[in-house]
């Protein structure tokens, strides 16, 4: 706690953390190779569906920094905050959704979580249902890179607070 010039105690900030490991500057190959593997993942995704399975993955995976990029990127492509707010209860929030994106957040928390081992038949049905095999194709690889980005946000702790949409990781 802080007393500001009025005389009035004033509850402050924690402390920005500092990151465990810059392990982009210490392994620049896996990171090079990590960004060629996110844009390649990308092709033919569109752009705001991307996101939020993006920050859903990111919110499942506590990746603070990965939530704040994709959120920052998700509202500077026109993304409304409503719907950014209610992801992490979109089942109960499932009108803000089409059924399009509805089968993409169900098959991004069973890729992300992963809690049977498996994904299961029904998700993976159901997302086929709205997705040709080519952009089915590449929706899992969008899945599967943001996860990989969280593993190494998490572990490395890396700040979030800092992104400028149009910015790469």
């Amino acid at each position: 706690m802080t007393t500001n010039d009025h005389g009035t105690t004033a509850v402050g900030h924690a402390p920005e953390p500092t990151s465990r490991l810059d392990w982009a500057a210490l392994a620049p190959d896996v990171f090079k190779a990590m960004v060629r593997l996110d844009a390649a993942a990308q092709q033919g995704v569109d752009p705001g569906l991307r996101e939020l399975v993006r920050i859903r993955a990111s919110q499942l995976n506590h990746c603070a920094f990965c939530l704040d990029m994709h959120t920052k990127d998700a509202l500077a492509a026109g993304e409304s905050v409503e719907r950014i707010v209610q992801l992490s209860a979109w089942r109960e929030s499932a009108h803000f959704y089409t059924e399009r994106e509805l089968a993409a957040l169900e098959l991004t928390e069973a890729v992300t979580v992963l809690t049977d081992g498996f994904v299961p038949d029904e998700v993976y049905e159901r997302a086929a249902k709205h997705f040709e095999e080519a952009e089915l194709a590449q929706l899992i690889a969008v899945i599967t890179v943001i996860n990989a980005w969280n593993r190494f946000g998490v572990t490395c702790r890396r700040v979030p607070g800092h992104h400028r949409p149009g910015r790469h990781k």
